[in-house]
């Protein structure tokens, strides 16, 4: 079968996590990043969204209550990413993880998008990032797209917020 790409205007319209406990994930995503709680389904799932959007993540117990995360050497979800609009944004993120005491594991710039790296109470990776615009992305010669890996320095970026 011959490659044909698929729609430019396609894009993740959500995330949807098997959790332990409903409760401790809603506080997770709702108290500790923000977002608003847009629904529930009694006491075993839950919808949240930024920005009154229907849902951006479903959290259910359905198949997983009281249960683990998978453990290392799995396959399974790597992470889900959630982009901020700018900056400062970003920064307001860093800060709700810091004031709530929710550890990293780690932050990136790569140069086409600054990221910060945690995981939820049940194990799932989170990424919450900001891209660049395009016009700064770096490129090699021939323009092709040259993605890095480097440190973010977190204190400036919560000092450009303030």
């Amino acid at each position: 079968m011959a490659f044909r790409p698929i729609h430019p205007g396609v894009d993740v319209g959500h995330v949807h996590l098997k959790v332990a406990d409903l409760e401790r994930a809603i506080a997770f995503y709702r108290d500790v990043l923000g977002f608003e709680l847009m629904q529930r389904y009694g006491t075993q799932a839950a919808f949240l969204s930024a920005g009154g959007y229907h849902h951006h993540i479903g959290l259910n117990t359905w198949e997983s209550r009281g249960g683990q995360a998978p453990p290392p050497g799995t396959t399974g979800l790597y992470h889900v990413a959630f982009r901020y609009p700018d900056r400062a944004a970003l920064a307001d993120a860093l800060n709700r993880l810091a004031e709530a005491g929710w550890p990293l594991d780690g932050a990136s710039d790569h140069g086409v998008s600054e990221a910060l790296y945690l995981r939820d109470p049940d194990g799932n990776g989170v990424e919450l990032y900001r891209d660049r615009p395009e016009t700064e992305w770096p490129r090699t010669a021939d323009g092709s797209l040259a993605m890095t890996t480097g440190p973010l320095d977190l204190k400036r970026l919560l000092d450009e917020a303030r």
